[in-house]
């Protein structure tokens, strides 16, 4: 109950930011960015933004606090019980001043909503129950996570339970502890923070998720039907983000032998389909959003500061033309033989965007400000958003008015994000570099071309024929969507190439509008062949993510035993709870997900992958491991773990029977205490030495 209450406290929280920031928020959705009627429920922009500018900014200002009282064994119980109440007064006083000024029209946030919507709404909250929930469930006090989201899991859920049940502030990564922090944490703090309050860690961890979920459809949905003016348009836009084109299907159904089991063979597959490297991981489908729970947030802070911002490119674009007309024609009415020079309407587009007053001086500092603070807000709630993001908008402010919003909104989120860097990381958070090709095979203009028909399939055919019939505005913002899928085809941000995945998937997300509207648009086109046509692509742009979908479900089916059990009533995972706190450091085998991290366990070492793409210098640990593992005296043993920082030394299966190094479990028993001991799991506590000066007490 109490986590329930926190989250409506940040909705009521960002409800009260955006009546200041954006006063007519609620009118955003009566026109397009063309300027026609459209009359759409601004409920699919208001809910969204009021959960996102409540939440990040109370998730930070719960942590921020709770770091205040980090010496203390539970931060988040001083933390919440300041945050709580302080908002609870805060939304009184702010409500009260409101309904004096005047009252709220409910009717006018639900009498535009149709049944259509209703039901579309309705269907992505059910599929995204069903697929958070079928990921990771709770069943008899114990905890189900679904293979294909296990490894990512293992950070997730470490860094979730180390807040939960532990105080792991400052903050340290729980798969390389002792050190700062690299990895975005601050989704799976709120996650942690409401398993505190009490709700129920699969709850605590899918709740959030769904709404994230939601909140993106939502924006994506209001996104796409004012740049269009047509509902059909966001609908289609939404289907064609779940279900993502590829030649995956293709490929697959041509591997199929022999043809007469095809549909046998294609129903029992349990692999990610897709022949491009690291398909089967499930890179580009459905399961990123069940294991990346931190990518919707990110996703949703982006489409809301597309939403604002598009409408200064309109407005840009709009007046320059007509300004540049104008002038033209003064010209031509002056001098009516003397002909344009080539070039000519271009130049003067040009001077009235670039030189003119509206081009750069801001209508308002507030609104730029507020998505400014929320970018850098997100920074640590998802890196590779902002950074798509701020790329989109440094393509559109070139032919936008009021250029200087831009500038801010910019100026504020690097600012923000530079300060949490500064704050949690050592070093810096991104190393930038030239890195032309991303994954394809072939480094070369040819290889990329390849790369991507074969990942998208025939989506960059469909959106070179939706260029066709955009305005020139629209051609100019498809471009500008392009700018994340630039960025990862020619910069490496981190050491792992791999993550600008990321940064595709976001550009592949915004191009979805204008493939949607040429659906829409063959559609209502006369003509039978046309209407077939229309549907036909839409399959073929669908049917990969299909077969992904059901992959997803098998390759997480209970039924199957595709699920990893773990139980907190465990005696290990009462250990970790009952006698470590986050400031303990286990020395273990390379540990990905168990009861182990389930009770909050702080890792030396974890499943190296983990820390390496964060940017952590595993080799150097790996010998440490090796060698306190083993040492062959106490002295020697002893001075490596006081160097490194650990308080338990586990001993069990994984590290007996280790292939990388041979344990020396004689010597660790010769050296320090044994606290626990369920007959294969041995935990040693550096704290409790049996020998002095080389001789055992």
């Amino acid at each position: 109950m109490a986590g329930l209450i926190y989250l409506l406290l940040c909705v009521g929280t960002g409800y009260l930011i955006c009546r200041f920031c954006f006063p007519n928020m609620c009118r955003f959705g009566e026109k397009t960015y063309k300027g026609e009627p459209l009359q759409v429920s601004p409920l699919f922009l208001c809910l969204p933004a009021w959960f996102l500018f409540g939440t990040l900014p109370v998730t930070w200002l719960t942590y921020g606090i709770a770091c205040i009282f980090g010496a203390k064994r539970h931060p988040l119980l001083y933390a919440n019980l300041i945050v709580m109440p302080l908002l609870a007064v805060l939304l009184f006083l702010g409500l009260r001043y409101l309904l004096k000024r005047e009252k709220p029209e409910l009717r006018k946030y639900f009498s535009t909503v149709t049944p259509g919507e209703v039901l579309f709404f309705s269907t992505v909250l059910a599929f995204f129950y069903l697929l958070m929930f079928w990921t990771l469930f709770s069943r008899n006090d114990k905890l189900y996570v679904g293979w294909s989201v296990a490894s990512d899991f293992a950070p997730h859920i470490g860094m979730i339970r180390s807040f939960a049940v532990g105080n792991n502030f400052p903050t340290s990564y729980s798969h390389f502890a002792g050190l700062d922090i690299k990895y975005h944490f601050m989704f799976q703090f709120l996650v942690g923070n409401l398993n505190y309050l009490g709700m129920r860690l699969d709850w605590a961890f899918n709740l959030p998720s769904i709404l994230c979920m939601l909140c993106t459809y939502s924006l994506l949905y209001f996104y796409a039907v004012k740049l269009t003016g047509h509902r059909s348009v966001g609908y289609l836009t939404g289907l064609l983000l779940t279900f993502r084109s590829s030649q995956a299907f293709l490929d697959y159904a041509a591997s199929i032998s022999p043809k007469k089991d095809f549909f046998k063979t294609l129903l029992a597959n349990t692999e990610f389909i897709g022949t491009t490297e690291h398909e089967d991981w499930g890179l580009w489908n459905l399961n990123v959003y069940c294991n990346q729970r931190h990518l919707a947030i990110g996703l949703s802070v982006l489409l809301l500061a597309l939403i604002y911002f598009t409408k200064l490119l309109y407005d840009g674009t709009r007046r320059a033309k007509q300004a540049a007309d104008e002038k033209l024609l003064t010209i031509l009415q002056e001098n009516p033989e003397e002909e344009l020079l080539p070039g000519e309407r271009a130049e003067h587009l040009i001077r009235e965007s670039v030189f003119r007053r509206e081009g750069w001086q801001p209508a308002s500092l507030i609104k730029p400000a507020a998505i400014g603070i929320l970018l850098g807000l997100c920074s640590f709630f998802n890196g590779a958003c902002v950074i798509g993001c701020l790329s989109v908008l440094f393509l559109m402010a070139w032919v936008s008015d009021r250029r200087l919003e831009y500038a801010l909104t910019a100026a504020l989120a690097v600012l923000l994000s530079f300060a949490s860097t500064q704050l949690f990381i050592s070093g810096s958070a991104v190393s930038p570099n030239y890195f032309f090709g991303f994954l394809a095979d072939q480094k070369t203009v040819f290889g990329v071309v390849k790369y991507l028909l074969t990942l998208l399939g025939i989506l960059p055919f469909v959106l070179l024929a939706a260029v066709a019939f955009l305005s020139k505005t629209g051609k100019y913002l498809t471009f500008a969507f392009l700018g994340p899928v630039i960025l990862a085809f020619t910069t490496s941000l981190t050491i792992d190439i791999t993550v600008n995945h990321k940064y595709v998937m976001i550009g592949v997300m915004l191009l979805c509008i204008p493939a949607a509207y040429l659906l829409r648009k063959l559609y209502v086109m006369k003509g039978l062949y046309v209407k077939l046509l229309s549907l036909l692509l839409v399959f073929a742009l669908t049917i990969s993510g299909f077969v992904d979908l059901r992959v997803v479900m098998k390759r997480n089916d209970p039924k199957d035993g595709n699920v990893m059990e773990l139980d907190e009533n465990s005696d290990i995972c009462q250990f970790v709870m009952k006698n470590a706190s986050s400031k303990d450091i286990f020395l273990t085998d390379w540990y990905s997900l168990n009861n182990f991290v389930l009770g909050g366990a702080m890792l030396y070492y974890g499943w190296p992958y983990y820390a390496w793409s964060a940017g952590y210098d595993t080799y150097l640990r790996e010998r440490y491991v090796h060698s306190m593992y083993e040492a062959a005296t106490p002295e020697m043993l002893d001075q490596l773990a006081t160097a490194c920082g650990i308080r338990f030394i586990v001993v069990d299966t994984a590290v007996r029977t280790s292939e990388e190094y041979t344990v020396n479990e004689d010597n660790i028993l010769r050296t320090y205490g044994l606290v626990y001991n369920d007959g294969s799991t041995h935990i040693y506590d550096t704290r409790l030495k049996v020998y002095t000066e080389g001789r055992v007490e």
